[in-house]
């Protein structure tokens, strides 16, 4: 009998755990479609058209009277976003650790975020400052949600887990990106049949994305819990608590090491995203629609790629397998730099060689990240994190910007990305990561 009643609180709380982690994948498969359809395909080259709609002769518009070239805005907006989200950030994940209620601020984030992504079906004309509103708010409000979301995998995932449950989140998101980015592509491609301009039905597929993202989420609200907060709960101070997390981490040299060399490589990673479409559009004179279909096959890819590169962690380890994603990255855009004006085959090519490494080197940072938290501190590290993922990921949109002001030119832009894994990588392989594991108070895997 003291057996049984030994297993069956275990069992419970296994299931408990499957449950929990069944509701975590599904805010991947809700917010992922914002960063498909929205950052990565239509937003870019749609809004960079609206601001030349409204730009002066010379090719400038000036929002707040700053003259800014309109194939610039968009980037430009990308980094506003980040500085939005750096603000916001640190009280987010401070208040997330001291009142252990996660999922209300979680609903905060994600349905400002959604409104304001359903919101970009007003764009259109020369509204190109409506549209840098709603794209900042939106990218700042997923930042912010993607802290809390963060920071329940070392509660919902014991160690030997984390890279499987990690790696299925990134793989469920890609595949709702995959999916809704289907129905995209028929909606552009047939609009006529559909009655309606390529304008209304790109405006169509912004908005739908916000709608996705917003009743997806009630899944993860329904079932994550809240953990009760410690004893010693004191009242948030934001920023006084990002001070004090830095200053922890000082103290867990190897986790700050991590830390800055995901930060780096990330934001190489961060703006290949964002910045894909448009240089595939401008710079090669891509079709939409060819757009579309090399993303929906980067998005499919990316599935396999990150349950592929699970499978290689837990057979080479996750510190070896992201180093050699990171190689891979390299490659890719520097073979990019070379890809002619208007050959959709070897876009596609470099389209396969992103997919493959896409999802996994994301999934598998989360993961190995998730073993260098404190316990109880998992919100506060993870939204530092965070700015590393998304908050931090302001360099490689502004330089992207800046080098086409300068240049005029997005090959000269893309080039310039090949450095951020180049460091990144030079970085990651200087930090022992099984030391860094046991610094923070964390139960080494047998392989990590």
């Amino acid at each position: 009998m003291g057996t049984d009643t030994v297993r069956e609180p275990a069992a419970g709380a296994v299931a408990g755990r499957r449950r929990e982690q069944r509701g975590w994948y599904v805010y991947d498969w809700a917010c992922s479609v914002y960063s498909t359809s929205v950052l990565t395909v239509f937003l870019g080259p749609y809004l960079t058209a609206v601001a030349e709609s409204a730009a002066d002769p010379e090719g400038f518009v000036h929002p707040l009277g700053v003259p800014v070239r309109a194939g610039s805005f968009f980037a430009y907006c990308v980094s506003a976003s980040v500085v939005l989200a750096i603000v916001v950030m640190p009280f987010a994940g401070a208040a997330a650790d001291r009142t252990g209620r996660k999922k209300p601020l979680l609903a905060a984030a994600a349905y400002t975020g959604a409104a304001a992504t359903a919101g970009l079906f007003l764009l259109d004309g020369d509204r190109y400052l409506l549209g840098g509103v709603l794209l900042v708010l939106a990218n700042a409000s997923l930042a912010v949600s993607m802290v809390l979301y963060n920071s329940y995998l070392p509660q919902i995932a014991e160690p030997e887990e984390r890279d499987a449950v990690s790696s299925r989140g990134w793989a469920l998101g890609y595949a709702a990106g995959s999916l809704v980015l289907l129905a995209n592509l028929v909606l552009f491609t047939a609009h006529d049949s559909f009655g309606v301009s390529e304008s209304m039905a790109v405006r169509i597929c912004l908005a739908s994305a916000g709608v996705w993202w917003g009743a997806f989420t009630l899944v993860p609200l329904k079932r994550l819990r809240d953990r009760r907060a410690g004893p010693a709960a004191a009242p948030v101070h934001g920023w006084r608590q990002l001070a004090a997390t830095v200053r922890d981490m000082k103290g867990k040299p190897f986790t700050l090491a991590f830390l800055i060399a995901y930060l780096i490589y990330n934001d190489g990673i961060q703006t290949v995203i964002s910045q894909a479409s448009v240089y595939g559009s401008k710079e090669l004179g891509l079709s939409q629609s060819t757009l579309i279909t090399a993303v929906l096959m980067v998005q499919v890819l990316a599935v396999a790629g990150a349950l592929g590169m699970g499978r290689l962690a837990r057979a080479y380890g996750t510190k070896r397998t992201i180093l050699g994603s990171l190689v891979a990255w390299t490659a890719t855009l520097g073979a990019g730099y070379f890809l002619p004006v208007g050959a959709p085959v070897w876009f596609f090519v470099l389209a396969a060689g992103i997919g493959l490494v896409l999802g996994g080197s994301q999934a598998l940072s989360r993961s190995l990240f998730s073993h260098l938290v404190p316990p109880g501190k998992e919100a506060e590290y993870f939204s530092a994190y965070e700015m590393s993922d998304r908050g931090m990921s302001w360099l490689g949109p502004l330089l992207f910007g800046i080098t086409y002001q300068l240049t005029g030119s997005y090959r000269d832009a893309i080039v310039s990305l090949v450095a951020f894994f180049v460091i990144g990588f030079a970085l990651l392989v200087r930090v022992p990561v099984r030391r860094a594991i046991s610094d923070a108070g964390n139960p080494v895997p047998e392989r990590i």
